[in-house]
């Protein structure tokens, strides 16, 4: 059985460094979660180092934006990386897995505010499909789409250039509801035949980039923080690190509990046993 325990207390003392998901941790897309800054807080008193890690299709220093209107200011972690700022750099550079062949002329899915993942670096978006290079995906234009409205977008590439995806996940629960992501969209692509470039969770190399900016410390003493299995869970095992989970985020309905809520043992056993890789523990909420 995976042990669930009151809080992230009760693992501190293991571990010297902490790497948390935002999005079903920390907050849920509108309002940050009771005593996640409180806990944050407490962790950098005790020494841990912390980098936020993040499968949001934006840059970092948009994420610390929108932390901070959530009350969660900048100096309650050390560090904080995304897919989002990933996807710019490799466009950027041009020399990860993928992105050294792709055009300059590309297709863009997703909300306005996220366009900054290929602005600035020397990219073109056209509107036609039949002129894109390749496609970037950051998500649905609007929380409330349905993922039926992006099949024909998708199919409209008839040529099926390569399509990079800024956020694998597959939903997010955005106060109380479960949202389309970019990875539901690419999903579409993939079953046309479209080649799909996934950068972010559950990617080892993400998380290599995220304990670079803290020092590289042993992974020993690195403990994950998240609330997916097929992304948190799985990243942490391809990353060699332990994952904690949190259970009142992705998975709180399967669990049958409400935020804050801790699962029977039972109901948790049953959910970890369609996933290979299994969390060290669960907490119900990143508390102290």
């Amino acid at each position: 059985m995976i042990p669930i325990l009151p809080g992230v207390a009760a693992v501190a003392d293991r571990y010297d460094a902490f790497v948390l998901d935002l999005w079903g941790v920390l907050h849920d897309g509108v309002t940050a979660y009771p005593g996640a800054r409180d806990c944050l807080e407490r962790l950098k008193a005790a020494g841990k180092r912390t980098v936020l890690l993040s499968n949001a299709p934006r840059r970092a220093s948009y994420l610390v934006e929108m932390m901070e209107g959530l009350g969660i200011p900048r100096s309650a972690y050390d560090e904080i990386v995304s897919s989002g700022e990933i996807v710019w750099r490799n466009l950027r550079d041009r020399t990860a897995p993928g992105y050294a062949d792709l055009g300059r002329k590309l297709a863009f899915i997703g909300n306005d505010r996220d366009r900054h993942v290929y602005e600035g670096i020397g990219y073109t978006c056209v509107d036609d499909p039949a002129e894109a290079d390749f496609v970037v995906v950051c998500g649905p234009v609007d929380f409330e789409d349905a993922l039926d409205l992006y099949r024909p977008i998708v199919s409209a590439f008839r040529h099926l250039p390569p399509m990079i995806c800024a956020n694998p996940d597959r939903r997010v629960i955005r106060e109380g509801k479960v949202v389309v992501c970019a990875g539901n969209i690419a999903d579409l692509y993939a079953e046309l035949g479209g080649t799909v470039i996934q950068t972010g969770k559950p990617e080892a190399s993400i998380y290599d980039d995220a304990l670079a900016l803290i020092g590289n410390p042993p992974k020993s003493r690195v403990l994950g923080v998240g609330d997916a299995f097929p992304t948190d869970v799985a990243g942490c095992a391809a990353a060699g690190i332990d994952e904690l989970l949190i259970c009142g985020g992705i998975h709180a309905e399967e669990l049958g509990i409400a935020w804050g809520e801790a699962p029977t043992p039972e109901a948790l056993a049953a959910l970890a046993a369609r996933f290979a890789p299994q969390p060290v523990a669960a907490v119900p909420a990143f508390r102290w």
